[in-house]
């Protein structure tokens, strides 16, 4: 086994589609035994990043390596990687075991000895017991599992997540990607994951590469997209931030004063310097109290609109910021429309977005 198996790199991928430009000049490296996810809306590229790289689409230029080898020109069973549907692609007609099994066989693997290491696979994806079902006779959580067993069977270097959740209920979506993330730590595969629902994305990666229109966005750990966004477009991409505007007074080292919405934050300056700016901040950094209750120092605003969703309220605000949406998850009792408000700002959730001074 080399340093660099699992590894892989993108060198200046470019894909086109007649006229259209997918992807325009591509160059990312992903570290062996982590799991990576490409997160971004449609048409922003990740998919057709993810059949680069298992060899369903060839790169209009550029070079594609897995493990320090250049594989781009390479056919998609020759790349040692293993992908994982978005529809299963399970046989209808064929046991679960004969799934499992089916890619092993194909390559040429004696029947006893592929279908003793499906009963393996099986196991490692908590599936004991049911080789002799078929498809139809699980649930959409195990169909998916047997997926994932049938891709990790072939041991590949890379294994690819075209997102795997989609057709689950949220409650299994949860139950499912905690079942991959598991799996994946444990036995240290590289694996490329790809999906649009940034929760999804936060709950999984170790990093997400957050893409739009064919480029990367940012790269970073989940913490680090969340916290400190590079864009207006990843701070309201990554959990739903307003992005407002704001005034730096001062900075001072690397933190900033700044004046938002007629109260003055300590923030991390982010290399911003004195002016107008941009600053993210998400629904859950502002607590909501009713005007005259508290200090009355937050920022003032008015209760445009509220709904009660079990274990949170959900407010949209008036006030110098425009219209914020804010969450409360400290009350069960929404506030009634034209109610006045102060709004404290709490110290995580709120960051300055660079390049905006």
């Amino acid at each position: 086994m080399t340093q660099t198996k699992g590894a892989v790199a993108f060198r200046n991928v470019r894909k086109t589609f007649g006229s259209f430009t997918a992807i325009p000049d591509l160059t990312l490296d992903i570290e062996p035994g982590k799991l990576v996810t490409l997160l971004g809306p449609s048409g922003c590229g990740k998919t057709t990043t993810l059949r680069m790289l298992a060899g369903l689409e060839s790169p209009t230029d550029g070079q594609i390596l897995i493990g320090g080898d250049d594989v781009t020109r390479l056919p998609a069973d020759r790349r040692d990687v293993s992908m994982v549907f978005q529809s299963y692609a399970l046989f209808p007609h064929m046991r679960v075991g004969q799934n499992v099994a089916y890619g092993l066989e194909a390559g040429g693997m004696k029947s006893a000895e592929a279908r003793k290491r499906a009963e393996e696979a099986l196991e490692l994806v908590g599936l004991s017991g049911l080789a002799g079902r078929l498809p139809a006779e699980l649930s959409g959580g195990q169909q998916q599992r047997v997926a994932v067993a049938r891709a990790l069977v072939l041991e590949p270097q890379v294994l690819l997540l075209d997102e795997p959740l989609s057709n689950l209920d949220a409650r299994l979506r949860r139950k499912v990607r905690t079942d991959i993330r598991e799996l994946q730590q444990r036995i240290g595969l590289t694996a490329v994951y790809v999906t649009h629902d940034q929760e999804e994305a936060l709950a999984v990666s170790d990093t997400i590469v957050v893409m739009k229109e064919g480029k990367v966005a940012q790269i970073g750990t989940p913490r680090e997209l969340y916290e400190s966004p590079a864009s207006d477009f990843i701070a309201d991409f990554i959990g739903e931030a307003n992005v407002v505007d704001g005034r730096v007074l001062s900075v001072q080292g690397d933190v900033a004063q700044v004046e938002l919405g007629g109260v003055t934050l300590s923030l991390p300056s982010r290399g911003q310097s004195p002016g107008p700016t941009q600053i993210s901040l998400r629904s859950n950094a502002l607590k909501v109290t009713v005007a005259g209750k508290g200090d009355g120092t937050g920022i003032k605003g008015t209760i445009a609109s509220s709904a009660y969703l079990g274990d949170h309220v959900e407010y949209e605000i008036d006030g110098p910021l425009e219209r914020i949406f804010v969450v409360d998850d400290e009350s069960d009792t929404p506030l009634p429309s034209g109610t006045a408000v102060a709004l404290e700002v709490r110290p995580r959730g709120v960051a300055l977005i660079p390049g905006t001074a």
